[in-house]
């Protein structure tokens, strides 16, 4: 394993696409609920706990082994939106292509033939993880990132926050990311024993609301 990889993986520059993506950030502050670096933080914060956690312990689980067809399945039944759904997909073959170029692996490859639409996001990265010989944790540190770093920087244009208040707020957050992250991998180990049941479900409806509306705007700067 070299940990630099894990560098390469979580950079935002790497071409995954989740530049064009707000994480929900868009809608929120369409609907006033984040106005501000306190209200970013509460959304965050939220968004970890929850769309943060699951995508974090599929991570895990697919970087450990696991089945990615039964993790795509158990990632479409924790996500009820359509619109978020093919978002996840949309992500997840663009991270396809970009880390066959970077890290091929036979296991990538399989991955495209089966999704060639595209796995849900978070399976992908749990392989990308595994092809770049990270470990599972790692996979879950990088999910769960995401999930409030995406927002973050989605939100310092909506709505010209500071930048050094919103990396503030992921300072902030960085304890309650360890013990989501160690949620995640307990989860995720217990998986080849006890099936995708075992995986975290916590839902948050108004991201799901927030993203269906969302997709039916006319003008929007983000893609979800």
């Amino acid at each position: 394993m070299t940990r630099a990889a894990l560098l390469v993986l979580a950079d935002g520059r790497f071409p995954a696409g989740g530049h064009a993506h707000s994480g929900g950030a868009e809608a929120a502050v369409r609907a006033g609920r984040v106005t501000g670096a306190a209200s970013l933080e509460d959304f965050c914060r939220g968004r970890l706990h929850t769309a943060g956690l699951v995508a974090a312990a599929l991570a895990a689980a697919a970087a450990l082994g696991c089945d990615p067809g039964e993790l795509d399945a158990a990632a479409d039944a924790r996500t009820p939106s359509p619109a978020l759904r093919n978002a996840a997909r949309r992500l997840g073959r663009q991270l396809t292509r970009a880390a066959r170029a970077t890290w091929p692996s036979p296991e990538l490859g399989a991955l495209a033939r089966a999704f060639p639409k595209g796995a849900h996001q978070p399976v992908v990265l749990g392989l990308v993880a595994r092809a770049a010989g990270l470990a599972p944790e790692d996979a879950a540190y990088c999910a769960a990132y995401e999930s409030v770093g995406g927002p973050a920087t989605a939100t310092v244009r909506l709505l010209s926050l500071d930048p050094f208040d919103a990396t503030a707020v992921l300072a902030r957050l960085a304890p309650e990311l360890d013990r989501t992250v160690d949620r995640a991998v307990a989860a995720a180990r217990r998986v080849p024993e006890g099936g995708a049941d075992e995986l975290p479900a916590a839902s948050a409806p108004l991201l799901e609301i927030g993203a269906e509306e969302h997709a039916a705007w006319p003008v929007r700067l983000f893609a979800s």
